[in-house]
């Protein structure tokens, strides 16, 4: 071969390679390209939906809501926003006041205990029962019951007070009352179930539908602030006439608590 000719073929040999080269460099950078391109997409995908957990996580939740809606006041209440609770004889001297939340275990048991009495008591015309419902329970083990067992001990309410006090009566009752930390009572078709024993509230589709339709949720939530306000911290609680009773532990106690504050 001559000279000139391997000179050639080294020449072309060269630019081969070097052709290669240029195109291998594109397609790198062609990939580069669309692998940044590729990760700025899925970049702004991500901001894009912690973006919108963020607005969904700042937005009111349902009670929020329900505290800000049409206040519908239960009928047998009184005051402007319907959060004062009397039951009794208008000429009872006394007033015992109960401070209940309906998920607390504490009230369930006392209300085994004395729940009969007091309605005993106020039948007889010896004070007059008012009614305090709490919801911090919600808060303190999470859920929703509280709240919405108030809403619908306010549509017993508004059905008659002693609807209210059966109903509450069977809420806090050893068959029906869950464990603190189970959240039952935010299930309307279980409060409905409980409603069931209540000869008032059974078939009762005006009530039935008040539960069904959170009513009464406006209502419960002023409720639960009338409690905040009053410098309970704790249920349940009682007092007569303003003075604090301590919480009996029996039936017999409690006659006895009771008969002491209605002489003071």
């Amino acid at each position: 071969m001559s000279s000139r000719n391997s000179q050639a073929n080294k020449a072309a040999a060269r630019e081969r390679l070097r052709a290669e080269r240029e195109a291998q460099a594109k397609k790198d950078k062609i990939r580069r390209q669309v692998i940044v391109a590729g990760a700025l997409v899925a970049g702004l995908g991500l901001v894009g939906v912690v973006g919108y957990a963020i607005v969904q996580s700042n937005q009111p939740g349902y009670w929020d809501k329900a505290a800000k809606a049409e206040l519908v006041k239960p009928k047998n209440t009184e005051g402007e926003d319907g959060t004062t609770v009397v039951i009794g004889k208008p000429d009872a001297k006394k007033t015992l006041e109960l401070y209940e939340d309906s998920r607390c275990p504490a009230c369930a048991g006392f209300e085994q205990a004395a729940g009969e009495q007091i309605k005993k008591d106020v039948d007889a015309g010896k004070y007059k029962l008012q009614y305090f419902g709490a919801t911090f329970i919600d808060n303190a083990v999470k859920g929703e019951g509280s709240k919405n067992a108030l809403s619908a001990l306010g549509a017993a309410l508004n059905v008659s007070p002693q609807a209210f006090l059966d109903y509450k009566a069977a809420l806090y009752s050893k068959e029906q009352h869950p464990e603190e930390t189970v959240d039952s009572f935010a299930k309307d078709e279980y409060l409905l179930k409980v409603a069931d024993t209540v000869p008032a509230l059974k078939g009762n589709a005006e009530f039935k539908k008040a539960v069904e339709d959170g009513t009464y949720d406006r209502w419960a939530m002023d409720m639960s602030k009338a409690f905040n306000k009053s410098g309970v911290t704790g249920t349940p609680t009682l007092k007569m006439d303003g003075k604090k009773i301590d919480t009996p532990q029996t039936a017999e106690q409690f006659t006895a608590a009771i008969d002491k504050a209605l002489q003071g």
